[in-house]
This record gives C-alpha cells, sequence and structure tokens, in this order.
C-alpha cells in the first residue's frame, strides 16, 4: 500500500499525477488499478479523469508479485548518520536507489536491508526506507526513514519544501550572472516519456536556485539548491538555460570532452528537521573522485 498527500494545486488527473508520482509505474498501469478499485482519494473509489485538489489523500493498493523478494546485499555504502529514527547515506555513482523491473540486486535499497535493522515500509516491499531519490549517475547524500512516523515526517518535509538540499554540479559554458532562479514548469517530455523537460503542459512547478563557485574557460561550477523536487530537476533546468550538466547523457550535449560514467552532479547537502528530537540536522559530502580530478584538470589548465 502506498499513501500520498497531495500538496499542491495540481489540476491534474489522478492517473496523470499518479504515474508522474511514481515513475516506475507507467499511466496505463495505474488505470487499470483504477478499473479493479486498487485507488481511493479521500476514501472514496474514483475513475481515471477525476482531478485532484491541494490536500487530497490518496491511497494505491500495488500487487506485489508473490515471486518477488528483495535480498540484502553485503554492498559497501557510507553511512553518514544513524539513529533508531532516520538515516543518512552516501549513494555512489552508476548505483540505483531501489529495485525496478530487470534490476533487483545491487540498489540501494539491497545495501540498506544488509546495514539497516529496521526500514519503514510505507512504499512497499521494493521501496523500504526510501523517501527521495537521485539519479543512478549522481551521487551524494540521502534521507533514509527507519520507520513509518519517521517517513511521514520526513516525506511532508520535502513535500512542503522544507527540506535543505544543495548540489554541486559542473555545467558547459560560462554563466554569466554570479547567482540566478530558474522558475520554469516541468512535466514529461510528450515525445519521450523518459525524459522530462520545461513544458505549460501538465506540468508542475520548479525552482532552482543556483551561486556561481568559479568559472574556467568552458565550464561554470555551481552550487545548485532546490526549492522543489521534480524528476530530474537540476539537469532539465540547466539545459533549459544552455549549460547543461557535464557528462549528461540524456539531456547534456552529445560530443563529450570527458570520458566520464555520468554527469557532474552532486548531492552535496541535505539538513532536515529531526522526526522526533525536531533538531535540525545538516550533512554535507566531498565530491566523488572522478568530479574532483575533472576540477583538478580544468584548474591546471584555466
Amino acid at each position: 500500500m502506498i499513501e500520498i498527500k497531495v500538496y499542491d494545486d495540481t489540476n491534474e488527473r489522478v492517473d496523470v499525477y499518479l504515474s508522474d508520482e511514481l515513475d516506475e509505474y507507467s499511466r496505463s498501469f495505474i488505470q487499470k488499478l483504477i478499473k479493479k478499485n486498487k485507488v481511493k482519494v479521500n476514501g472514496d473509489f474514483i475513475k481515471a479523469k477525476t482531478i485532484l485538489n491541494k490536500n487530497d489523500q490518496i491511497i494505491l493498493e500495488i500487487p506485489e508479485d508473490k515471486k518477488l523478494e528483495i535480498k540484502a546485499e553485503d554492498i559497501k555504502i557510507d553511512i553518514v548518520y544513524e539513529d533508531e529514527y532516520v538515516g543518512v547515506v552516501y549513494k555512489p555513482r552508476n548505483m540505483v536507489v531501489h529495485p525496478a523491473p530487470g534490476n533487483y540486486s545491487g540498489t540501494l535499497v539491497n545495501a540498506l536491508l544488509y546495514k539497516f535493522n529496521s526500514l519503514s515500509n510505507i512504499n512497499g516491499k521494493k521501496r523500504p526506507g526510501i523517501v527521495h531519490r537521485i539519479d543512478k549517475d549522481t551521487t551524494g547524500l540521502l534521507m533514509i526513514a527507519k520507520t513509518n512516523e519517521a517517513h511521514i515526517s520526513l516525506a511532508a518535509q520535502l513535500k512542503e519544501h522544507s527540506v535543505s538540499r544543495k548540489y554541486i554540479a559542473l555545467v558547459e559554458g560560462n554563466i554569466n550572472e554570479d547567482k540566478g532562479t530558474i522558475n520554469a514548469p516541468i512535466g514529461r517530455n510528450p515525445k519521450d516519456r523518459k525524459k522530462m523537460c520545461v513544458t505549460d503542459y501538465n506540468s508542475k512547478e520548479a525552482i532552482t536556485h543556483f551561486n556561481v563557485l568559479k568559472r574556467f574557460k568552458k565550464y561554470t561550477l555551481i552550487e545548485a539548491q532546490l526549492e522543489t523536487g521534480r524528476t530530474h530537476q537540476i539537469r532539465v533546468h540547466m539545459k533549459h538555460i544552455k549549460h547543461p550538466v557535464v557528462g549528461d547523457k540524456i539531456y547534456g550535449i552529445r560530443n563529450q570532452k570527458f570520458n566520464l560514467e555520468g554527469q557532474l552532479l552532486h548531492a552535496k547537502t541535505i539538513g532536515f528537521i529531526h522526526p522526533i528530537s525536531k533538531e535540525y540536522l545538516e550533512f554535507s559530502s566531498d565530491l566523488p573522485d572522478d568530479f574532483s580530478n575533472i576540477l583538478r584538470i580544468l584548474e591546471s589548465k584555466y
């Protein structure tokens, strides 16, 4: 069972909203669940065309694959912080956050099941403890919920945009402004549903703030802070202003100069209110070696 609260005025159909929120499930799959009365809004069964309103409560019953068994695996990950309610972990490059069709091992979830003695189960068997995600080829910090109480609190903070999330990115070209804000709605690319884009159609508000840290001859190092948290937000926004992230194979330039396994985007800092103690906690992490090596090369040349 998955519970979702609508925090924004979406004015979207429920099937569209859910396929965007739960991007591992297709819109047709969501529509089948609705027809089978597996989706409720505010306690009532609905139709796929039902329009959602702010503060609506959605409950989905997604049948678990009885053959599916997500196994604990002894995979090396860095635990930055842990108590009985929450954890903060460092996700390396080339690691998927949670299992999905065709990729049921080697994920962060497999590692968490081995490292932690308890994880929240609000998001089902495939996503224990997972409150938010970063892309496979993005490195950095993630909050982990060890109890359902903690999960609800952290998820609410994300929806309320009160979690501090700062990223470091190397982008193509020189950004002339020392700082700026990109306020451009993001939705599915109508020509390729696997991609996101800036669009006014079936989109959601997306706001990214950035500060220039250093300029090189053909590149700019920035710190980006998320106000919202849309899928691929920083990558899409930087492409939108014609400064895509270096190494981005989906939204970046075709002819990449560096032989990289993924984009140079790092979730450096995360800060949140502890669900139980109500204390503000903030954690930071170092850049991965490949990112640091590229910066050293640029500094030596420029």
